[in-house]
């Protein structure tokens, strides 16, 4: 398939384009920008005047509920919600039912997965074995298998010296280990953040300390190993700040923040509404600010989703009871707009922190596949209408879970039409065609 994508606006951060172009695809690659190879004739012309051109969206945190969890979502369900969201490549946590911690399971995700034809998925292998935290996983056959890093997901290690040998063991390889900084204890039974709101509401706090402790933790491991880290849904600003320092230090470290972060605080909570019920909890103005400054300056590299489908019954809990967790997929562009719109921020900074930069996280084996549209690479790319509003409603939501803190909100940017790979994979209201 040929097409000719005519008169949009190319927003290109990773290749420092924000320019009305002309795109040309064939075979599944960007084969041209701005003009056409010779002897171009396409299949498809896309009339996009009055559109953004972006790079397909990628996600670093996006649970697909599969295997295990089918009856919560299903992988043709998510994944066609990523699609409406102009999301074309996502990272999933291990912590499926069975763990991704042995390569037949990876292989077997990644078959479905290409078998569908929709975004491309991207699996973390489980760094302990059943993420129990005692015994590492065979890293380098899961790597061969498919997995792009290792993670824990939400589990913890308690035994230091586990980490530790994970971390010299993925040195050695370079491996990436994509962790999420919280010291089990001080976490242990919180529901929200500790401060004047979980006090007033009667619910068990979780400080920032559980935060700040841990990453001490792996910064001290990190300087012995000089192991690449991943640091997952940052949320307070005294952990920003030590991730800050890290870094002026050198040390190799990325970290992302969720897209509920970025606009929510625990004020949001209100009478004890559990779309709010998230992991980790929602902090308090100051971090939810600091939040926002750091994706600026550039110390948070992405957003991601941190989409996580939730069954209704589990939600219709008591707030302290309530399964943590919210759909995200479908939000995560309209929610990045408008962190840039409400901080008067480019447009195209906010593109990047869900494209290129998550893309760069992801590492050299990913980053030619996804997050730019120069020529040469893989045709994913959503086209999406700047200036349009959506209401998020059940109705408004293809993925199975319907459980978001921004339900009844208007957000900027709609999603009209993704290309995964050079095949138009999803259409909403399309843009004209000839």
């Amino acid at each position: 398939m040929k097409i000719h994508i005519q008169g949009g606006r190319l927003i290109d951060p990773a290749n420092g384009v924000d320019a009305v172009n002309d795109i040309y695809i064939a075979a599944g690659r960007v084969v041209g920008i701005g003009q056409a190879p010779a002897g171009f004739v396409p299949n498809r012309l896309i009339d996009a005047r009055g559109l953004a051109v972006l790079p397909g969206l990628v996600d670093l945190s996006a649970r697909l509920r599969e295997p295990g969890f089918e009856h919560r979502a299903t992988l043709e369900s998510e994944l066609q919600a990523a699609l409406a969201g102009g999301v074309t490549s996502l990272v999933l946590p291990p912590d499926t039912d069975p763990v991704l911690d042995e390569p037949g399971l990876v292989e077997m995700l990644k078959h479905r997965a290409r078998q569908l034809n929709q975004s491309h998925v991207y699996p973390l292998g489980a760094m302990t074995v059943g993420l129990k935290g005692e015994i590492i996983t065979e890293m380098a056959e899961l790597t061969e298998a498919g997995c792009v890093a290792f993670s824990q997901a939400d589990a913890h290690i308690a035994d230091t010296n586990v980490l530790l040998r994970a971390m010299q063991y993925a040195r050695t390889f370079d491996y990436a280990l994509w962790l999420r900084p919280e010291d089990p204890w001080l976490a242990r039974e919180g529901v929200a953040a500790s401060g004047a709101m979980a006090s007033r509401l009667g619910l068990a706090g979780i400080p920032e300390q559980a935060e700040t402790i841990a990453l001490h933790t792996l910064f001290e491991l990190q300087r012995a190993t000089r192991a690449r880290l991943h640091l997952c849904r940052i949320s307070s600003a005294a952990g920003i700040e030590l991730v800050r320092r890290a870094r002026a230090e050198g040390l190799p470290v990325t970290c992302d923040v969720s897209a509920h972060h970025v606009h929510l605080t625990d004020v949001d909570i209100g009478y004890f509404d559990a779309h709010c019920r998230l992991t980790p909890p929602l902090r308090g103005q100051r971090d939810r600010d600091a939040i926002q400054a750091a994706l600026a300056d550039g110390t948070i590299d992405a957003i991601c989703s941190d989409h996580t489908p939730v069954d209704e019954d589990y939600k219709l809990l008591p707030f302290g009871e309530a399964e943590p967790g919210a759909t995200g997929l479908e939000l995560l562009l309209s929610l990045a707009l408008k962190w840039a719109r409400d901080t008067d921020l480019p447009v195209a900074r906010a593109v990047a922190r869900v494209t290129s930069e998550p893309a760069r996280v992801l590492g050299t084996r990913v980053l030619a596949s996804c997050g730019q549209l120069g020529a040469g690479a893989l045709a994913d790319l959503c086209l999406v209408d700047l200036d349009a509003h959506w209401l998020v409603s059940e109705d408004s939501l293809q993925s199975q879970g319907k459980h978001t803190p921004f339900l009844g909100m208007e957000l900027p940017g709609k999603v009209r039409m993704t290309i995964v790979a050079g095949h138009v994979a999803y259409e909403s209201c399309p843009p004209p065609t000839r």
